[in-house]
């Protein structure tokens, strides 16, 4: 399955969103990108350790806080901790990370894909929702 098969099949079957490292200042990718998304249908899960409300959404402090299923995580960390957040996107039993525009790590990749997560890097949803035409519920 080529990158676009992943991500448009990502749009299409995830109405939720788990962003980690989302930020409450406005100014930052880390709140524009969810706060986009959120427009276009898609409900957040913020998980922000020094935030309680993001978005208009309760933010959790870590993917395990999160008294629900999580399925798609998207990260707005720093490379080097993109592998500790894959850990624990596996250890919550997500079955997709996506990995903000300029963040790429093979370790996380090696641990997503192991565990059977589908897997993207280095892209804005942002980008690829307007690029798809895709909103939440899967239609064009």
């Amino acid at each position: 399955m080529s990158a676009d098969d992943v991500i448009e099949s990502i749009l299409r079957d995830y109405d939720t969103i788990t962003v980690v490292g989302a930020s409450a200042n406005p100014a930052k990718a880390a709140n524009e990108v969810p706060a986009y998304m959120k427009r276009r249908g898609w409900r957040i899960i913020p998980v922000n350790p020094h935030a309680d409300e993001i978005v208009g959404e309760r933010v959790y402090r870590q993917l395990a806080d999160i008294p629900e299923q999580v399925g798609l995580v998207d990260v707005f960390r720093p490379a080097d901790d993109a592998v500790e957040v894959a850990r624990q996107a596996v250890a919550a039993g997500a079955t997709a990370l996506w990995l903000q525009l300029g963040i790429r790590s093979a370790e996380a990749r090696d641990i997503a894909e192991s565990a059977g997560l589908r897997y993207v890097e280095d892209r804005c949803l942002i980008i690829e929702q307007r690029r798809t035409g895709i909103v939440a519920g899967g239609t064009r």
